[in-house]
């Protein structure tokens, strides 16, 4: 962004209990809890290992997991990983601080998709992470550092609820001042709009608000295209900052340009944006940690400056990213053949996570669960909140050995024909208690 002031009526440090209230006025909800997400999570893990029952089940899990129970490798990124290891033109050496240009240059054309224009007028930056919550991070960073004299601290607009790290990950590049914004209705099991929109009606101008593209974390419940529309001029109108989130690019809707489709209407709009993103889920590199960030900005004329900027503080944090596992997907984007063998698989794997939520509100049904399912398969992506109580789910966890998320947000991907039906019928018990 060109400069980014921030307003004189937000705080430049965090809630303190004598403004408090003012503050609550101003962000429209509660000021966000950064840790309880995060200790209820690793929480969640460790009791998991803790219990001795052979039959446990573990369905908090951030990778994909194929019918086996086992995280996957795709065909594809197999066949790729043996061609390259022959590669002659490959050889050991580091690459630039900003990553491997024709990764870097893939990732964004298939982000921004038709929204070429930023890409034609040379006003995207590009950076290759190690990881998605690295390019959270230097998306973060970068926000300090491009705000004009003085570093910007906040206020950022998580939505409620959302991954627990991210609140620490801002909080580290030293934005403080970290509000929520309604998203998750528990009674009617999918986003509040209403609530959503008065939030952000409310937030002062130049305020960023971090958005889940699609495949919203923990609740599989993205916004509708018309929902978006009204999002996305809001937005703009009010002169909000858009940090976007894909996590998991493609395994919402198996295909890149739909997952990434209001990170392309924003840019079409000529907006300014930020876009975390990872390329590990949707090419199973899970272990290589292929992250992605880009920045669309107003003009050319900044580019060198933050580009700079942005070397500098990727010095700091990492030196340079690893680079085979963006080898492999620089190899199948650039490939028109690979690109669509590799789409096919990711496909595959999209319907699969449908077909289990089918699978899993009709076995709720059958057992004659109290209450109504449907909202399973309106939900995409990886994870769904199935809408449990705190004592619901430590029913779960303690009577049945099945572990989910609070509120009943699980991993789709991690049930499976040996342990779905088990899973259904401790759910019906949970729910007649």
């Amino acid at each position: 962004m060109g400069t980014m002031n921030c307003p004189s009526s937000v705080p430049e440090k965090n809630l303190c209990r004598e403004n408090e209230a003012c503050n609550q006025a101003a962000a429209g909800r509660e000021v966000f809890s950064s840790s309880s997400t995060v200790q209820a999570e690793t929480s969640l893990l460790s009791a998991f290992k803790r219990d001795s029952e052979a039959s446990k089940i573990y369905l908090a899990g951030p990778e994909y997991y194929s019918e086996d129970g086992q995280t996957f490798e795709l065909r594809l990124v197999g066949k790729i990983k043996q061609q390259l290891s022959v590669d002659p033109t490959i050889r050991p050496e580091y690459p630039s601080p900003l990553g491997l240009t024709e990764f870097t240059k893939q990732a964004t054309k298939v982000t921004l998709g038709r929204s070429l224009k930023p890409i034609l007028e040379n006003r995207v930056l590009e950076v290759q992470t190690p990881g998605y919550n690295a390019a959270v991070r230097l998306g973060a960073e970068l926000l300090r550092v491009w705000s004009g004299n003085s570093p910007w601290s906040g206020p950022v607009y998580l939505s409620t609820p959302c991954d627990g790290s991210l609140a620490s990950i801002f909080q580290a590049a030293g934005i403080h001042d970290i509000r929520q914004y309604y998203y998750w209705d528990e009674k009617q099991r999918g986003v509040c709009l209403d609530k959503l929109v008065e939030d952000l009606e409310r937030a002062p101008q130049q305020s960023v608000v971090v958005l889940y593209a699609s495949g919203h974390y923990p609740t599989g419940a993205d916004l509708s295209e018309n929902q978006w529309e009204i999002i996305t001029q809001i937005i703009k109108g009010r002169r909000l900052f858009p940090f976007f989130l894909l996590p998991a690019l493609a395994l919402s809707t198996g295909h890149l340009g739909c997952d990434a489709r209001p990170i392309q209407k924003c840019a079409a709009l000529g907006m300014e944006l930020i876009c975390a993103q990872s390329f590990s889920h949707c090419f199973g590199q899970y272990g290589e940690g292929v992250g992605h960030l880009l920045c669309v900005l107003k003009d050319n004329y900044f580019l060198m400056a933050k580009q700079s900027q942005a070397k500098e503080i990727v010095k700091s944090l990492w030196a340079q990213p690893s680079v085979m596992g963006a080898h492999i997907v620089t190899a199948i984007l650039s490939n028109p053949a690979h690109f669509i063998e590799w789409q096919e698989e990711i496909k595959r794997l999209v319907e699969r996570c449908m077909l289990v939520r089918q699978v899993l509100r009709e076995r709720l049904r059958h057992l004659g669960c109290p209450g109504f399912w449907d909202h399973l398969t309106h939900q995409r992506g990886l994870f769904s909140c199935i809408g449990l109580s705190d004592p619901q789910v430590d029913f779960l966890a303690y009577s049945k050995h099945v572990y989910l998320l609070p509120n009943g947000c699980l991993n789709v991907s991690a049930l499976n024909g040996r342990n779905l039906e088990y899973v259904a019928e401790s759910i019906r018990q949970a729910t007649s208690l």
